[in-house]
């Protein structure tokens, strides 16, 4: 992807009014879920001001003191208050950092870190701060056929 294409996805998701504050407790649960179980980022997200979803590859439902421990992990990097900064790296060495999450093309990459908790590469918008994310609640989960559905909102 070039930086022209780059620059028009960048602008298509700003004018889709993605909430910087639902963005990244995406990054902050897809990394908690990562550390706990073992799995991979979502693979689908849908992000809302009100509320939001994310699926997983996963083989089984979450018992309830694992949405609580979750919940609990989101909400530990929320209030450790962890700056997000963003830096850029050559598409190819993102690439090999972080597999399929690196867009295609040549150029810079843009990362978002989430202090050390987390790095990705992202071109969305995101908070300053852990922080200003506010409290995490998980709102709902399920699963079927090989697919864990979490729906969470901010407060």
């Amino acid at each position: 992807m070039n930086d022209n294409k780059r620059r028009l996805c960048y602008n298509n998701l700003m004018k889709e009014n993605i909430d910087p504050k639902m963005h990244t407790a995406e990054h902050i649960l897809n990394q908690t879920m990562v550390r706990m179980f073992k799995t991979k980022r979502c693979f689908n997200a849908h992000i809302e001001k009100k509320k939001s979803k994310c699926d997983y590859r996963f083989d089984r439902f979450l018992t309830a003191e694992e949405i609580l421990e979750l919940e609990k992990g989101v909400n530990d990097i929320i209030r450790a208050d962890l700056s997000v900064t963003f830096d850029t790296m050559p598409a190819e060495q993102a690439k090999k950092l972080y597999n399929s999450r690196a867009p295609e093309g040549e150029g810079d990459v843009r990362i978002v870190k989430i202090g050390d908790f987390d790095a990705v590469p992202c071109i969305g918008a995101h908070v300053k701060s852990t922080k200003e994310v506010g409290h995490f609640k998980i709102i709902s989960s399920d699963y079927n056929e090989g697919v864990l559905r979490i729906r969470y909102k901010l407060n």
